[in-house]
């Protein structure tokens, strides 16, 4: 069994934005009015988000389903976000409900540059109040586990996640996406948590933004260097991501795919919205390693991944199914 663990929100965007197609009409629903100044709009459309949450689904839409730990409130956003995980293909098993605390929220507007930013709603919500103990009946049979880092700067779900990373079976491969918020780090020092999560993970994928806070990548002169010093850090594979121009990774001896060193420059897309191809991306390297394929196979694959990702608004309902894919491989 696959898991993944970690935040599922609830994405805010500007109820001015149309929705573009058919399946992100029935995510969008009815308008939130929110009142003009919060995020800049007066009124927002949901659609269901959250990095986890995201992997989880492009999993399932790859024909590699995960069960998602994670929490969200007992309350109508709570149950939007149930309604979409459950029409995704993911499992309810590990979907908590938290009837004292909201459904964590995220509001979605663009920087001067038109490029998409994220003011997150997290403190006090369901999204951080994971509790030890949640999948202990189930964690034997995980093969693979997959955690994002936004739940550690909160607590109890940061005590809740390196408890599961502790005690995770030793024959299951461990991958963590650090997804670094610099805002969300009041409470905890965003570079030992990271130090701390890359002793207890097989595989890291990440981008330079995410680990340069931490102090990774300041004297590596290219993203395979960078790649190469997260190897040494614990993890035996590092997949650093490139946004447009693709991805490289390294892995180690150590690693069960063997030693490799390999750069891809991604695939030309047409692209609309890049909101959630890095969760993509970690969806398509997960499939690819979990079923047996080279670091290279993985690399092409989980880039193809993020490309078709791109090719549609949204970040969870783009998430593209395998045939989607494929037909991008084959170009």
């Amino acid at each position: 069994m696959k898991l993944v663990v970690g935040e599922c929100l609830v994405d805010l965007h500007p109820a001015r934005e149309p929705a573009e197609n058919s399946a992100e009409s029935a995510d969008a629903g009815e308008a939130v009015e929110t009142g003009v100044g919060v995020g800049g709009a007066a009124a927002y459309r949901r659609r269901p988000g959250g990095a986890p949450a995201n992997v989880a689904v492009g999993l399932a839409r790859l024909g590699a389903p995960a069960a998602l730990w994670t929490r969200v409130g007992d309350d109508g956003f709570g149950d939007f976000l149930a309604e979409r995980l459950d029409a995704a293909g993911v499992p309810d098993r590990f979907v908590e409900r938290d009837p004292d605390a909201p459904t964590g929220l995220a509001v979605v507007g663009r920087d001067a540059d038109g490029d998409r930013r994220f003011s997150l709603y997290l403190d006090g919500t369901a999204a951080t109040r994971l509790r030890p103990g949640g999948v202990d009946d189930a964690l034997a049979a995980v093969s693979w586990l997959h955690v994002g880092g936004v739940d550690l700067a909160y607590e109890p779900a940061r005590t809740a996640v390196f408890d599961l990373l502790e005690r995770a079976p030793a024959d299951a491969t461990v991958s963590f996406d650090p997804n670094a918020r610099p805002s969300l780090w009041t409470a905890f020092d965003y570079a030992d948590t990271l130090d701390r999560a890359l002793g207890l993970v097989d595989v890291v994928v990440a981008s330079p933004e995410d680990v340069a806070p931490a102090g990774y990548g300041g004297d590596a002169d290219s993203e395979t260097a960078l790649a190469a010093a997260l190897t040494g850090a614990g993890p035996h594979t590092a997949l650093v991501t490139r946004g447009g121009a693709g991805a490289v990774a390294v892995s180690t001896p150590e690693a069960p795919w063997g030693a490799a060193t390999v750069e891809h420059a991604g695939f030309d897309a047409d692209v609309v919205d890049t909101t959630g191809a890095g969760d993509a991306f970690t969806a398509g390297a997960i499939a690819a390693l979990s079923a047996g394929r080279d670091v290279d196979a993985a690399v092409r694959f989980a880039n193809a991944v993020g490309a078709a990702a791109t090719t549609a608004e949204g970040a969870m309902t783009a998430l593209p199914t395998r045939d989607e894919v494929d037909r991008l491989l084959d170009r």
